[in-house]
């Protein structure tokens, strides 16, 4: 059975009606047969039947034992940061998503957790930096936003020959295009605002593990500290699922020809997109994703932020927006949006030059969308030409 066939055939239909559409139970609490004696939930916090739909598609997506749908993707990865104690360390990517980078430094690290940020494209890297302290290998692949590949059937071999625990954010491949479980990984965690979800509608997280005792670990967690996805929310998380596979498919196609584009334009200087044979980690996201991503990230010639900043308000499809893997093609400056948590120093270190731009490409025509940032950057060029001839 094909992956979207399988997909559609887990989302149930209502035994108590047929409603071919999940219900959304739009319920505080629930009515006991008598004290502790209930239909399988008693308030939802602890369990909705709309969210726990969700959390079975999810793992059915991810091929996981145990699906987790919270309130946002920071609390999901909070409540597997949990997991961890006083004095535990953390490896993780060094290109890491400025709000994890913030959870990381700003809340966890005065609990007395450490953090090591390593190129983990490089194996060594990573090997070398595992103590007898670590708990957990952070990984973002392809990262946010530089687009960096790590290997994820390596890592994972080398966290479990140490003991330790390997998360992956998955959420610039979705589950559509890449899935590390199948690869050894523990964890994976998503932003399910992204692609997930897919219409820029909602805000959630999800949690996928590999084994139910891990599951129910962080479901402690969940239920503990209360960070739930609510049943509307749940109920358009599935509905977007629905056309996961359909959406990815279409947007790594612009993408790719996108990316094309940018690559031979004379005012781009380096254009990250793993589809790219030119990309460092192309061979390696050719055999574990099933598609390159709808992500391209690319660095003006002009390397300023002034330059950056005028380019992305230039465009007319691409809408100036932070978040990504909507139907909308959105597009960003993470030197002053996503990233502007990061220190500049660690920011610039990491490859996250001032002049980058990040895309998100939706499903409008490629042709469309080319043209756009076609313009955007003759708009852009002129004035630095005028300025250069007045020098």
């Amino acid at each position: 059975m094909k992956a979207t066939t399988k997909l559609l055939q887990s989302i149930p239909v209502d035994e108590l009606t047929g409603a071919i559409a999940v219900p959304i139970y739009q319920t505080s609490t629930f009515v006991q047969e008598a004290p502790g004696v209930n239909k399988g939930y008693d308030y939802s916090r602890s369990g909705n039947p709309t969210r726990q739909a969700l959390e079975t598609i999810v793992a059915e997506l991810e091929g996981g034992q145990v699906g987790l749908a919270f309130s946002s993707g920071l609390a999901a990865i909070d409540a597997v940061l949990r997991l961890l104690s006083s004095g535990d360390e953390i490896i993780a990517v060094d290109d890491i998503y400025g709000g994890a980078f913030r959870l990381f430094e700003k809340v966890y690290r005065k609990f007395g957790v450490s953090v090591r940020y390593v190129d983990t494209t490089d194996l060594t890297s990573v090997f070398d930096a595992i103590t007898p302290r670590t708990r957990l290998i952070w990984l973002e692949t392809p990262t946010n936003p530089t687009l960096k590949i790590s290997d994820i059937a390596a890592i994972a071999r080398l966290a479990h020959a140490h003991n330790v625990c390997l998360c992956v954010d998955n959420t610039f491949a979705s589950p559509a295009g890449q899935l590390p479980l199948s690869l050894g990984a523990d964890i994976v965690v998503h932003s399910a605002t992204k692609y997930i979800g897919g219409h820029s509608d909602v805000i959630a997280g999800v949690v996928v593990t590999r084994t139910h005792e891990l599951g129910e670990q962080i479901k402690f967690y969940q239920n503990a500290c209360g960070a739930v996805l609510g049943p509307f929310d749940s109920f358009l998380l599935i509905r977007g699922i629905e056309t996961l596979h359909l959406r990815v498919q279409a947007q790594s196609r612009s993408a790719q020809a996108i990316a094309e584009f940018l690559s031979e334009h004379p005012g781009i200087s380096h254009v990250y997109y793993p589809g790219l044979p030119s990309h460092p980690g192309h061979n390696i996201a050719a055999a574990q994703q099933q598609t390159f991503g709808g992500v391209i990230s690319f660095v003006l010639k002009e390397d300023s932020l002034e330059a950056a900043q005028s380019f992305v308000t230039q465009t007319r499809y691409f809408n100036l927006a932070e978040s990504l893997g909507g139907v909308k093609s959105l597009i960003a400056h993470p030197a002053t949006m996503t990233h502007a948590s990061v220190p500049a120093d660690r920011r610039r270190a990491a490859g996250v030059a001032d002049g980058l731009v990040r895309l998100s490409v939706g499903l409008e025509d490629a042709s469309d969308l080319i043209a756009d940032l076609a313009a955007a950057l003759a708009a852009v060029e002129r004035p630095l030409k005028k300025i250069k001839t007045i020098q």
